[in-house]
């Protein structure tokens, strides 16, 4: 075996894969490496892509997802009421017709019709446009209710009963016919708008319509373009992107056939931010393992063994970043919201099917081409590695001989940055959600300066029969409720209607409904709850509160305990888990800087802070465990300082093309016109790039050095020198 005269205080590859310690281990790397088992595993992993885009592929849903919260919740058992009474299965979308000034005589008519006195009611107005939509009959006719004129006269509202359809494209399709019905023959000087229930259900699938082409293109065309300027080379960029892409696509189908089995449902916005981490994660695992690859080009004049050692070295920091990532998305199972469960399951699978294909199908692909795809710059066997002497190297020095001014100023400056969330706002009303502003938004905010904000969405009280009246007058009585009345009821209870002074989904529409539930709770015997949209909003708000004040100290104590393990050492962990919790803060208030000030967003989503957390700690620790696992392995020969020095110069363009990779990616979770995805997406991204370029490369080492041996103190004597 031929191997270069600069490797020779590394032992023989031969005696590396014959470690009495991982025999195991050795032989199945010796086997992704090896001639024909790279073939061989070539071979099983087009297999498996093969059932997984068929037998285990999950059928795709038209299916609009439920909201998640869980059975016994207040909004939840009003639902399940509601369907005992008569046409339970309805919805309603309102047509709004508005005018700069207040209507004409002409336009009055043309939208309320004329008094027929033989049937005492208005006849040939606009509301007869869309009988063949409604539910609702009297006397044994299609009808529904004329216009209602607001006191300013320069609004008009008809509501149009409909039957309730889970179907996303029924719901499309129908809203779109609405919506040219509406505006034909309209008189000038007005303009007409579908909203309501029904309009934004359809407006919130139509976000997602074409979504995922879309997010893939965009995500394919970031990647293609950085592995381009990073390796240089017009052929090696081709493997990782065919293995990621590949991934990614058996990911959605394996995820889609988990959740059939465990019965939860995906939306748009979970499928793209698998997307978005399945290109990530498995994009910088595949950075880390060829750059390592590369690294042993030089060492040595077999592929096969280069391979076998770059899988040896960068293998178990892939594994800990891949698992630690994998695991901290678990931990939302254990939340209140389906919507959060099923996002934790959906990333989970699609990040370890990146973590496998890293680890098995790329190194396997690699090997089989053999060194002349990284043409034209191929590593040749016993070359020099320049980053011994290159800017990361020279980096590393710098910091080195002032560990403590640069580890102070790094903090003072993420806690500058941090100081940028105060004032942070959380909770979106519904029509602050969209980047563009749909046609039910539009509709929603001039009804909501015309008649009661609540009007479009009556907020239901479900109430024992025989306690209508004092439930009634509660209600009434509670400050923020425009007017209540009862509605359908069957033998036992009855619906009460009651529309709120303020637009849905504010904070004051929050407040109303958990005055209003003290107050209908109060009245004995009742047995009153309360729901609606508002109500469900506001138990979703809760939910998120709670999954937070649960999963977050579990993300923290897990990632903890990884680095644990790996490191085999206390301080190192402590001090790890403390720089990436101050990058998080600097990030959500660097963040919420730009979307006050450049972006105009009122509030973060509700989702956001938990999401953020989540992928910022994971992936965060991702880039730390990539350094200080090179920092241990060169510590144990040169010492912690020196040892970290040449894990930065070894590590360091790999580690930043990686994170700028990955914040490309999360930012284009942007191209999906929800407001929650581009805040998720910026914050991650201003994160990354901290983590990237502070944290990683000047904070940590400058900890590393001021530590010294006792950085990898932890687990009984060190045997690391300073």
């Amino acid at each position: 075996m031929e191997y270069s005269s600069r490797c020779c205080k590394f032992v023989k590859v031969d005696c590396l894969l014959e470690d009495s310690k991982g025999n195991h281990l050795n032989s199945v790397i010796k086997f992704i490496s090896g001639r024909r088992g790279a073939w061989v595993t070539l071979l099983l992993g087009l297999m498996f892509a093969g059932l997984a885009f068929g037998p285990l592929a999950g059928a795709k849903t038209d299916a609009a997802p439920g909201v998640g919260l869980p059975a016994d919740n207040e909004t939840v058992l009003v639902d399940e009421a509601l369907k005992t009474l008569p046409g339970a299965d309805s919805t309603a979308a309102i047509i709004v017709y508005h005018s700069d000034a207040p209507f004409t005589a002409d336009q009055k008519t043309w939208l309320q019709g004329t008094f027929d006195a033989k049937t005492k009611q208005l006849v040939g107005g606009a509301n007869e446009k869309f009988l063949k939509f409604t539910n609702l009959k009297v006397m044994g006719q299609a009808f529904v209710p004329p216009a209602t004129i607001s006191a300013a006269g320069s609004t008009a509202i008809v509501t149009i009963p409909l039957d309730k359809s889970e179907e996303v494209k029924v719901v499309g399709d129908r809203v779109k016919e609405l919506r040219s019905i509406a505006k034909d023959g309209l008189p000038a000087g007005m303009t007409a708008y579908v909203t309501g229930p029904e309009g934004f259900q359809a407006d919130i699938a139509n976000v997602f319509a074409g979504a995922d082409f879309k997010l893939l293109a965009t995500t394919a065309m970031v990647v293609i373009v950085l592995l381009l300027v990073t390796y240089r080379s017009p052929t090696l960029w081709l493997i990782p992107l065919l293995v990621v892409g590949t991934v990614d696509g058996m990911a959605g189908g394996v995820v889609r056939s988990l959740a059939s089995v465990l019965g939860i449902s995906l939306d748009g916005s979970i499928t793209g931010i698998l997307s978005v981490l399945v290109f990530g994660a498995g994009t910088d695992y595949a950075l880390l393992l060829i750059s390592r690859y590369r690294e042993e080009l030089l060492l040595f004049k077999n592929k096969n063994e280069a391979m076998a050692r770059a899988l040896r070295e960068a293998g178990p920091a892939i594994l800990a970043s891949g698992t630690t990532v994998i695991l901290a998305l678990l931990t939302l199972t254990f939340a209140e919201l389906e919507g959060n469960r099923a996002l934790g399951i959906a990333c989970a699978t699609g990040v370890f099917l990146a973590m496998v294909a890293a680890l098995t199908v790329l190194p396997a692909a690699l090997v089989v081409f053999g060194r002349w795809i990284f043409w034209p710059l191929t590593p040749k066997f016993d070359g020099i590695n320049k980053s011994d002497n290159g800017l990361w190297a020279k980096l590393g020095r710098g910091v080195s001989r002032k560990p403590i001014i640069v580890a102070v100023v790094g903090f003072i400056l993420l806690g500058a940055m941090a100081s940028g969330a105060s004032g942070l706002q959380i909770g979106l009303s519904a029509t602050d959600r969209f980047l563009a502003k749909p046609e039910a938004v539009a509709g929603q905010e001039i009804l909501a300066k015309e008649f009661a904000a609540g009007s479009s969405s009556p907020t239901t009280v479900i109430v024992n029969n025989d306690k209508v009246d004092a439930v009634l007058a509660a209600a009434t009585g509670v400050a923020g409720v425009d007017s209540a009345k009862a509605g359908l009821k069957n033998d036992t209870i009855t619906k009460v209607d009651v529309v709120l002074r303020d637009a849905s989904g504010s904070d004051a529409a929050y407040t109303t409904i958990t005055n209003l539930r003290t107050a209908v709770h109060s009245v004995e015997g009742a047995d009153a709850k309360v729901g609606g949209l508002d109500a469900q909003g506001l138990d979703v708000k809760n939910g998120y509160a709670h999954d937070q004040g649960l999963v977050i100290p579990m993300i923290l104590a897990l990632v903890f305990v990884v680095l644990l393990l790996l490191l085999r050492s206390i301080v190192a962990p402590v001090l790890l888990l403390l720089t990436v919790v101050a990058s998080f803060f600097a990030s959500l208030g660097a963040g919420w800087l730009v979307f006050v000030n450049i972006l105009g967003f009122p509030a973060l989503d509700l989702s956001v802070f938990l999401y953020s957390f989540l992928f910022l700690v994971a992936l965060g620790v991702d880039y730390n465990i990539f350094l200080v696992t090179r920092a241990k392995e060169e510590a144990e020969k040169l010492g912690t300082r020196q040892g970290m020095i040449k894990a930065l110069s070894s590590t360091g363009g790999v580690i930043t093309s990686a994170g700028i990779l990955l914040a490309a990616v999360f930012a284009v979770l942007g191209v999906l016109p929800l407001v929650a995805l581009a805040q998720i997406g910026v914050i991650v991204c201003i994160g990354v790039l901290l983590d990237t370029l502070l944290v990683r490369t000047v904070i940590v080492p400058a900890l590393a050095f001021i530590a010294g041996k006792n950085f990898w103190s932890g687990f009984g004597k060190s045997k690391f020198q300073d």
